[in-house]
């Protein structure tokens, strides 16, 4: 896992603004960095690379990494699981390698080989820079579930791309804030790609494939979507048996590293199927997990048992309430796009305990995306009755300092209705002048034509899991230089759900099919507690800390009143909290 930046252009590149523009990617690949800078014809090209070494320690496998005939160039973030059967492949057709063990030079002789194609081969995580310097092509290639970002400044003379979108903005100079961008921001948290909160600047699509053709004085753009969840959609029966295959084959690839491994351990339902499935298979755990001084949202008792249970070797990070107003700005400056979730600060904490010791970690991510574990797919599709189907109707009424009103809309018998309410907050849009696009996001969900689970575990595809969850992951992990790998968000897992009945789904009893792989280890206390979400205390932080925050979204010119504060603080709740904190991440961004 690592970070990159380049450029390609028909002018002179500046290189030391390119060395400058790279320090915040550093983070990423601390153990090498190297720096090509070339020029081919008319085309100037400088690509600089991060490395964090885990598989092949070699310098042989550091990157930019040329092929063998010097004709291609590869700069590639993340791991191919799958990589030593691909390089057999690749050899049993001819294909010299170098290196013994790079997944970096199985991705570079692949493309070499069979161009874009071979992308639909690779089973992991993935940012790739492909440079054909013969075809004079350049091709950005992101994976299936959007783990790794690629962010792109693209004009008439060059590109820069890269794995951090304050860098591509400092080499570029385009810092015009986007209105869309701005607007998509405050009303989902978080900007859904190809959008960035800046005009001009773009980020790759979950699955998207770009190249980018350097012709004679002329740069041309073509883009491709090369996998979608929904074209998997059939009825097949589902068999316990072939998932757990899939899913143990998805944990053993995840295995594989030239360094040591630790594993994300919260004591849910996900990480603690991880943790049984390893240990069923004679691996020795390493586990990490949060203690939150709040028992309200500490889960340590169980992760406790879990690691008992598994004899594993068993780290807690103890997070307190009272942390602090400059710690919590010193995690969102490792944010290089602004994202809403609270539960970074957290993430992050704990990325960083293990970083002190290990380079990958094994999490649990994923799993309530692949199996319908969250409340608000079972919410949205329960039946309602009569008199709850009447409470949407009191929603116009409801003032937006006591909340969203997703208490009244829930209660809808739409089902794209009900499930919206839990992802978009129009009352605080409204408040902001803002005008929200939930309307499109309903219509959206109506237009799929399949089954109404299905469409909502579509929806947290396209939205949840590729645009928030992953950015999550990847920042926090990254800027602590360590890699985070999730059996979870394997395709293979993901195709296999979407072609197959989900008679895995119980909509009194999410994660059903986990909860029984569990129940002999641990009875049912365990398997049948309230599912608590990855969290801190935020209302404490958001009102002890009223006067910081209060100066700071003071100074927040995105025309909105300044005393949004005092009015959202008049209930003192955690929906309050929240929008707040959408605020001040947004602050704390707009600052840097």
């Amino acid at each position: 896992m690592c970070g990159y930046l380049g450029e390609i252009s028909f002018e002179t590149i500046d290189k030391d603004s390119i060395i400058n523009s790279n320090k915040r990617i550093e983070c990423r690949g601390p153990d090498s960095k190297r720096i090509e800078n070339d020029k081919i014809e008319d085309i100037h090209y400088t690509f600089i690379f991060n490395r964090l070494s885990i598989l092949d320690l070699t310098s042989e496998a550091d990157q930019p990494m040329r092929s063998l005939d010097g004709k291609s160039i590869v700069l590639f973030n993340g791991e191919i699981y799958n990589h030593m059967e691909l390089r057999a492949k690749l050899e049993s057709k001819g294909v010299k390698f170098r290196t013994k063990r790079s997944d970096t030079e199985v991705v570079l002789n692949g493309l070499k080989e069979m161009g874009d194609d071979f992308v639909h081969e690779l089973r992991g995580q993935f940012a790739i820079a492909y440079f054909d310097l013969q075809k004079r092509n350049l091709m950005l290639i992101r994976d299936r579930l959007g783990q790794k970002p690629i962010f792109y400044y693209l004009d008439k003379e060059k590109i820069i791309f890269g794995s951090n979108l304050l860098s591509i903005k400092e080499k570029s100079n385009k810092s015009k804030i986007s209105e869309e961008g701005l607007r998509e921001y405050l009303e989902k948290g978080v900007i859904q790609s190809p959008n960035t909160i800046y005009e001009k600047i773009n980020k790759l699509k979950p699955a998207e494939i770009i190249n980018i053709s350097f012709k004679k004085n002329e740069i041309k753009k073509k883009s491709k979507i090369y996998w979608n969840p929904e074209d998997f959609i059939d009825e097949k029966t589902f068999i316990d048996d072939e998932f757990f295959n899939l899913f143990s084959e998805s944990i053993h690839l995840r295995t594989q590293a030239d360094v040591d491994v630790a594993n994300f351990l919260s004591g849910g339902i996900d990480s603690s199927s991880i943790a049984k499935n390893l240990n069923d298979n004679g691996n020795n755990l390493n586990t990490f997990s949060v203690r939150f001084e709040n028992s309200k949202y500490d889960e340590s008792k169980w992760s406790r048992l879990v690691a008992e249970k598994y004899n594993t070797n068993h780290t807690e990070v103890d997070l307190k309430i009272d942390i602090s107003y400059d710690k919590v700005n010193s995690i969102l400056s490792i944010l290089d796009e602004p994202y809403s979730d609270p539960s970074v600060i957290p993430s992050y904490l704990l990325c960083n305990a293990i970083s002190k010791e290990y380079k990958v970690a094994i999490s649990g991510d994923g799993g309530d995306e692949l199996l319908g574990g969250y409340q608000r797919i079972s919410n949205s599709l329960l039946k309602k009755s009569k008199l709850q189907n009447m409470l949407p109707n009191l929603y116009s009424l409801y003032p937006p300092f006591l909340g969203s009103g997703a208490n009244l809309t829930k209660f809808s018998n739409d089902i794209a209705k009900a499930y919206s309410t839990y992802l978009y907050d129009e009352k605080f849009l409204n408040y902001l002048g803002i005008e929200s696009n939930k309307s499109a996001f309903e219509t959206q969900i109506r237009n799929l034509n399949i089954s109404d689970y299905k469409k909502l575990s579509i929806m947290e595809y396209n939205l949840f899991l590729s645009e928030m969850m992953m950015l999550k992951v990847d920042r926090t992990s990254m800027s602590n230089s360590l890699e985070v790998r999730s059996p979870f968000v394997d395709h293979k897992l993901v195709e296999y759900v979407f072609s197959h009945q989900p008679s895995y789904f119980n909509i009194g009893n999410p994660k059903k099919i986990l909860k029984e792989y569990l129940l002999d280890d641990f009875g049912s206390d365990f398997t049948n507690r309230s599912k608590m979400g990855f969290i801190f205390d935020l209302e404490s932080f958001i009102y002890s800390n009223k006067n910081l925050i209060n100066d700071n979204l003071d100074s927040l010119d995105i025309g909105i009143e300044k005393n949004v504060f005092s009015y959202f603080s008049k209930f003192k709740t955690r929906i309050n909290a929240n929008r707040i904190w959408k605020l001040l991440v947004l602050s704390s961004y707009l600052t840097k």
